[in-house]
């Protein structure tokens, strides 16, 4: 079973009814949510962005069913009752206040494309067909409220769905599923129930089983490094607990040092002097007791960077795929989401000599976006809350997601736009030219303009393939460096207008969101203001315009002092942010997520290691469970291409 291609029963909740119960009539108080799943409720809350206890009956739209064309279950369940079973009082609109208030009251922190889908076997009484801009959908029975439910999530019409089935009787709790696709479901580290599985169906009325998520084995690998991170109230403390490590390892068998605690001691919350080490088992003695400790009583925000087109290289984070769960949960959903050409992507991306260069635009933007995403998602799920997100091109994308601004199939499909529009443009380029941009200008020619300000003196120049070698000989002639930019497109260019305009038109209709996180924006050199995030022609003019990742960086390390972590290859945006001055004089710090340049597997591994034990000695508190996925789990089986199974259709999969 893949984990990328079935639905994800990610939360239940009941709805256990106040006197008289659900399904009553209009004038029913509303029902109070109670979670099963304590970990993963969200609590209702009494401000007024809360979805009122109740709903204003006369208020709702009329009753609404839309037809649906796909063939799945769904109708009107006003005339149900069957011939001579007692009338059924109907149910009201208050339901579905009930269904969003169980999941936290809060219709604005759901994604854009949330539908809840209402399978029940009493009357549907004026239901509405949208509550608080949240689409309702009606089925006859909660078996065709899931069937309806994965069908639109198959289709990508649906990024979240709420499913609550009111049975008749009429009981005491109305249980209320919340279901993604799978591997979205696992990058966003939810937590994840089991998978839905259809094939034994016959039909819309049967009830899909639920089966166990298995999607990673154990490794017991004592010769793999892991992470020890350990703390101490004060200095005298954090000896100690070092001391207590120490025989502990001498005599520890080695199988089972890949089990020891992320974090020591147990059971306390971390203290404030902190140390660490990336270690084997037979290492493990000597690193403990030569490591450095340090004293992090107040940690620095941490700001994502997501870098962009020219720091792709073949098999990229390919060590943590596999291995990391969330990481390759995430980057299976990106894929997933591109149709058809996902598994070609993938193989290319693994592959020693790719069929299509990892370099061209239909390689490189899909495979960036998708390890950028991968890493925000891990790091995310290590606990980690990010006080900003700044991406650099393509990235802002990535930081556009993890901020709220648009769901993961949309921003896939906007890739999938531009890459479409890029392919139809002129083969060009970029150059990457150690000057500033002023020194620059008088090299400009024909389209080739400043692509991108990246620091004080490094500029990108882009532009089309014959006047673009002009400008690198003259360049060179002069005595500047100039390096290549891996890529065949000349982003932030003129050449790309008419790309530029036909994503515009793709983008008008797409949902998005004013940023739920400070996002700043490299087209602007500032916060993404609201207005901006919701434009199809911002989006779409970040094709032609230049990037300013310098400002940007500017306003962002003004705001506070801040650790950076880049998630995403290559180092680029660490060596840029280095040479910033607030990181220069240490009052911020710039830490990468991956090796600077292709090395290896196991290389990859040790700097996402080496990366999470900085964020600990920050002064950060990591959730150990999930560090320890980095060195305790592998792929089930080796990745493979989702097959379509007899009688369903995987869930994910674009057509």
């Amino acid at each position: 079973m893949s984990l990328a291609n079935q639905t994800a029963v990610t939360r239940r909740l009941e709805i256990t009814p106040t006197p008289p119960p659900l399904p009553g009539g209009t004038d029913a108080a509303a029902p109070a949510a109670t979670a099963t799943d304590d970990d993963t409720a969200i609590p209702a809350t009494a401000d007024d962005t809360a979805i009122p206890a109740t709903a204003d009956a006369t208020a709702a739209p009329e009753a609404h069913t839309a037809p649906d064309s796909s063939g799945a279950p769904e109708g009107s369940a006003n005339s149900r009752t069957a011939p001579g079973a007692p009338a059924a009082r109907a149910l009201p609109p208050t339901a579905v206040a009930a269904v969003l208030h169980a999941f936290g009251g809060r219709t604005r922190e759901l994604p854009p494309r949330t539908v809840v889908f209402i399978g029940s076997t009493a009357p549907l009484t004026a239901l509405p067909a949208a509550y608080e801009g949240i689409e309702v959908r009606t089925a006859p029975s909660p078996a065709h409220a899931l069937h309806l439910a994965h069908h639109e999530l198959q289709a990508l019409r649906a990024d979240l769905a709420l499913v609550a089935g009111f049975q008749e009787p009429p009981g005491r709790a109305v249980t209320v599923q919340s279901l993604r696709r799978a591997a979205e479901a696992v990058a966003a580290d939810d937590s994840v129930l089991g998978v839905l599985d259809f094939d034994g169906c016959t039909g819309p009325a049967d009830e899909p089983v639920l089966r166990p998520s298995r999607h990673s084995r154990r490794l017991t690998d004592p010769t793999a490094p892991r992470l020890l991170l350990w703390s101490g109230r004060n200095a005298a403390e954090e000896q100690r607990v070092r001391r207590e490590l120490a025989p502990l390892l001498d005599g520890l068998f080695p199988e089972a040092f890949p089990a020891l605690p992320a974090t020591m001691p147990c059971g306390q919350a971390p203290g404030p002097v902190r140390a660490g080490a990336v270690t084997t088992a037979e290492r493990a003695p000597a690193a403990v007791a030569g490591a450095r400790a340090v004293h992090a009583p107040r940690p620095r925000p941490v700001a994502l960077l997501f870098p962009g087109q020219g720091s792709q290289h073949t098999a990229m984070a390919a060590g943590l795929y596999g291995r990391e769960p969330v990481f390759t949960a995430a980057v299976d959903a990106v894929l997933e989401l591109m149709g058809p050409e996902g598994p070609a992507i993938r193989a290319d991306w693994l592959a020693d000599t790719p069929a299509v260069a990892i370099d061209d635009v239909r390689r490189a933007q899909p495979l960036l976006f998708a390890v950028d995403y991968g890493l925000g998602c891990m790091v995310l799920s290590w606990g980690i809350r990010p006080a900003a997100l700044l991406g650099h091109s393509a990235g802002e994308l990535v930081a556009a997601v993890l901020a709220g601004v648009v769901p993961l199939s949309t921003a896939v499909a906007m890739m999938r736009e531009r890459v479409v529009a890029a392919r139809r443009i002129p083969p060009g380029g970029m150059l990457a030219v150690a000057a500033g941009a002023d020194a620059l200008r008088p090299y400009l020619r024909a389209d080739v303009v400043v692509a991108a300000v990246n620091a004080t003196s490094q500029t990108m120049l882009a532009g089309s393939a014959a006047p673009l070698a002009e400008t690198a000989a003259a360049l060179r002639a002069d005595g500047h460096t100039v390096v290549t930019v891996p890529a065949t497109s000349p982003f932030h260019s003129p050449a790309m207008a008419p790309a530029s305009a036909a994503v515009e038109r793709a983008y008008t209709g797409m949902p998005f969101r004013a940023p739920g996180l400070p996002l700043y924006s490299g087209y602007t050199g500032h916060l993404l203001g609201p207005d901006d995030a919701v434009s199809p022609r911002f989006w779409a003019r970040q094709i032609t315009d230049p990037v300013l990742f310098l400002p940007a960086l500017d306003q962002l390390l003004a705001a506070d002092d801040m650790l950076l972590l880049e998630a995403g290859p290559r180092q680029t945006l660490t060596v840029f942010a280095r040479r910033h001055r607030a990181v220069r004089l240490g009052a911020s710090a710039a830490v990468p997520l991956l090796p600077a340049r292709p090395v290896g597997p196991e290389a990859d591994r040790h700097a996402v290691l080496t990366a999470a034990g900085r964020l600990w000695q920050e002064g950060h508190r990591l959730k150990g469970e999930a560090l320890a996925r980095l060195w305790t789990c592998a792929a089930d089986e080796p990745p493979v291409t989702p097959a379509t199974r007899s009688g369903s259709s995987p869930v994910g999969v674009a057509g």
